[in-house]
């Protein structure tokens, strides 16, 4: 997998939190907190978040109870750490589909989009969120809707460092509107997909060729 673009990576790095550089940029565990939060996305696929606790994880990686909220927080905390993980990986994809595209801004959020969309369908944490069942999931579901500003910002921080190394003729207020729509339309399809990823990433794509005042 390619590494993170030089032109994204600080942007990115800043918006990820505590997530480890070497995590962020090529899913390796390194750290503590790090495998802590691994631990936490294994438990939580298998038997569920609202059966998590921090204790139960404190034995699954082998340190004390004490250490576990040192490196993380609590409970609310760790949901976002888990959350912000995940993005990592779809965020990998996301500058992949750029670095393969180098020429082509709207080829590259088409391919963005559909990455995102495709892995979305595959990952099993993002499952185990959207099929649960009167709220159990509640510190993790909001961090993708009513409270997904960290999701948006590191998405939109990833995508607007790349961008800006094409040549892109739009107002800036008009670019930002443009790449926050992006976000959102992949997000909300994440939530509740409505086509295939394909089908959905060449709508996205054919609206920004629209914006963007290009065929397509």
């Amino acid at each position: 997998m390619a590494a993170i673009a030089p032109v994204a990576r600080e942007a990115w790095l800043r918006t990820m939190g505590r997530v480890s550089a070497e995590t962020v940029e090529t899913g390796v565990t390194t750290t503590l907190r790090d495998r802590l939060v691994i631990a936490a996305i294994e438990f939580t696929t298998t038997k569920g978040w609202a059966a998590l606790t921090m204790t139960k994880l404190a034995d699954r990686v082998g340190v004390s109870r004490q250490t576990v909220y040192n490196e993380l927080g609590a409970k609310p905390q760790l949901a976002e750490a888990i959350i912000m993980h995940e993005l990592g990986a779809f965020l990998r994809v996301v500058d992949k589909a750029f670095v393969d595209n180098p020429d082509d801004v709207v080829a590259a959020i088409e391919g963005a989009a559909r990455g995102a969309l495709e892995m979305a369908g595959e990952s099993p944490l993002l499952h185990a969120v959207l099929s649960s069942s009167q709220g159990a999931e509640s510190d993790l579901l909001p961090l993708l809707t009513t409270h997904s500003a960290p999701v948006l910002s590191a998405a939109g921080g990833m995508i607007r460092a790349h961008v800006a190394s094409y040549d892109v003729d739009l107002p800036e207020e008009r670019l930002e509107s443009l790449i926050d729509m992006v976000v959102r339309l992949v997000i909300s399809h994440v939530m509740q997909p409505a086509a295939t990823p394909a089908e959905t990433a060449a709508t996205i794509s054919w609206i920004a060729a629209r914006v963007l005042g290009r065929s397509g």
